[in-house]
């Protein structure tokens, strides 16, 4: 590849890297035909972005964002893919669904809520992170919690006096 096509292919990667919030650094060699079409086909179904990009080009286009990415540096070595995706937890969920019928991918690295996780041994930790929605799923859950309380006590409370006041209209004087 001539350097006016690699500089174009270090553009591309940079605005891909750079528009997307979350990075992970896999290893999908060793994958037959078939399987790498299969992943391919998830990664398209979930809206997972899968790149195969040579190391120092990824290196070069990591460095070009702005963002500091130097601790992913050291794992940009053999056979790397990243996977981009707007959801941080998608792309660990991801793995660990296609790992069930093959050995890899495996994680190298991530960059996931402006941390670093480096090693396959962080894709439970990665998987447990909540996303976006299903935190304000949560805060909502937690602001739920009291008003049903208050309106339940309330509608209780409504009947227990309504109860009360039948009884003593009903009682002689």
């Amino acid at each position: 590849m001539r350097k006016e096509g690699k500089n174009q292919l270090v553009e591309t990667l940079a605005e891909q890297i750079s528009s997307s919030n979350y990075i992970y650094i896999t290893d999908i060699s060793d994958l037959n035909s078939v399987n790498t079409s299969k992943l391919r086909r998830l990664c398209f179904k979930k809206e997972v972005k899968l790149i195969v990009a040579k190391n120092s080009l990824l290196r070069k286009a990591m460095e070009k964002t702005g963002r500091d990415y130097s601790e992913l540096f050291p794992v940009l070595k053999g056979s790397t893919s990243i996977m981009l995706a707007d959801i941080n937890n998608l792309p660990a969920k991801l793995i660990k669904e296609f790992r069930a019928t093959s050995p890899k991918p495996l994680l190298k690295g991530a960059f996931v809520e402006e941390s670093f996780y480096i090693g396959d041994d962080q894709l439970d930790t990665l998987i447990h992170i909540k996303s976006k929605n299903e935190l304000i799923g949560d805060v909502i859950g937690m602001l739920q919690s009291p008003m049903q309380n208050v309106m339940s006590a309330l509608q209780s409370g409504g009947n227990n006096i309504s109860g009360i006041l039948k009884t003593l209209s009903e009682k002689p004087e």
